[in-house]
Order: structure tokens, then C-alpha cells, then sequence
């Protein structure tokens, strides 16, 4: 049998269906096992703000870790993603699924330090010294990952700089103290509203890092 003999044979009505279906099958399975690992697993995303200089600067891209909300809360010193108190979120299936999957969501998510976690006390002091720092249950913490303890802003009567955290609500804060709009000015996060940890840094390679948990 010749080329085209094989060709014309090859490319019956019946052998061009199974292999439709074959295409068609696999875009399914890529599809459904995208979907399933960015909700139960992990996701990318880009860093766009100066807010967690020096730890993340613009363009640093990230893995969020997901699957651990299922079974326990983000820790004090966790870099975690979420929706900020203030953005509305819609409640419909489409906007649903899309905050779920991270496909094509619109709605804005922040990424901060975790300070405080339910039960917690929180209290930002300024120093003898003109510095700022961080009293968490009457205990000043050691933040090494700052830009500076100088660069804060002066607390006034609006702002969140002594709080009390009821059960699943976090304190956040950007690790850029003065130039990162967070907890100090918007008030807690609650647990529903986080997307995940942050795990890695993958890109650019010469930032390569993964994020152990702090110690305090």
C-alpha cells in the first residue's frame, strides 16, 4: 500500500472522531488537574508592591501553599496571601470559582507577615531610642527581616497599634514598616480570607529561596 493509500485510510470518518475524542479528553484532564492542584495544592503569583522590602521586591514570583488551611492556621512569622477586610467579594459561582482556582480572578489579594494570631495581644511602642517595635503578649520580637525600625508611622487614634485578637483573626503587617498599608490601618484578617503561605521564591533564579518558619 502506498502513502496515500495509508494516508486516505488513516484519515477516516471514524479514526478523526476517536481522535477528537482522545484531544478532547486530555484538555479535560489538564483542565480538571490544574484546577484541583491550585485549589487543594499550590499557585504562583507576582509580587507588584514595594510593601515587603527587603524579604520580596517587584517581580519576585512565588509558590502559595494551599493545602495546609484545611488542617491548621498560618503562624506568627508567616508570609501569607489573602483577601484584605475592606475588598468586597462577590458570592456568585463564577466569581467563586475563580477565587477558589486563582483562574482569571479579579479580586485584589495583599501579601504580609503574619504578627498576631487569635488570643494574641498587640502592641507597637515607640523606643527611647526613636525606634519602633513590636510587643506581642507583652513580649518585644526580634525582626530581623525589617527594612528598618525607624521607618514606621507615627500611631494615632485611628490607626490598630494595640489590639487583642479574638479567634481567627491574624495581625498582619508588610516587612516595608513604612510603606505598606496593613493591619495597622485596616484592622485583622480573618482565616477565611487567606489564600495560603508562602513557600518559595522560584524566580529569579539568583533570589532562589525557600521560607523556613521563624523563630521568635
Amino acid at each position: 500500500m502506498d502513502i496515500k493509500s495509508k494516508l486516505k485510510a488513516y484519515f477516516t470518518k471514524e479514526n478523526m472522531k476517536k481522535e477528537m475524542k482522545d484531544v478532547y479528553e486530555t484538555i479535560v484532564f489538564v483542565i480538571v488537574a490544574l484546577i484541583l492542584i491550585r485549589f487543594f495544592i499550590f499557585e504562583p503569583r507576582v509580587i507588584p508592591s514595594a510593601s515587603m522590602h527587603p524579604t520580596l521586591i517587584e517581580g519576585d514570583r512565588l509558590i502559595i501553599e494551599r493545602y495546609s488551611r484545611f488542617f491548621t492556621s498560618p503562624k506568627r512569622g508567616d508570609i501569607i496571601v489573602f483577601y484584605p477586610p475592606q475588598e468586597y467579594l462577590k458570592q456568585d459561582p463564577l466569581s467563586m470559582f475563580e477565587r477558589l482556582t486563582g483562574f482569571f480572578c479579579k479580586d485584589i489579594a495583599y501579601i504580609k507577615r503574619v504578627i498576631g494570631v487569635g488570643g494574641d495581644n498587640i502592641e507597637i511602642k515607640k523606643e527611647t531610642d526613636e525606634t519602633f517595635g513590636v510587643y506581642v503578649n507583652g513580649q518585644k520580637i526580634q525582626e530581623p527581616y525589617i527594612k528598618s525600625p525607624y521607618e514606621y508611622p507615627v500611631c494615632t487614634d485611628d490607626m490598630n497599634c494595640k489590639i487583642t485578637l479574638k479567634k481567627d483573626e491574624f495581625f498582619v503587617m508588610g516587612d516595608n514598616r513604612g510603606n505598606s498599608y496593613d493591619s495597622r490601618f485596616w484592622g485583622v484578617v480573618g482565616k477565611k480570607r487567606i489564600v495560603g503561605v508562602t513557600k518559595l521564591r522560584f524566580w529569579p533564579l539568583n533570589r532562589l529561596h525557600y521560607f523556613a518558619p521563624v523563630k521568635y
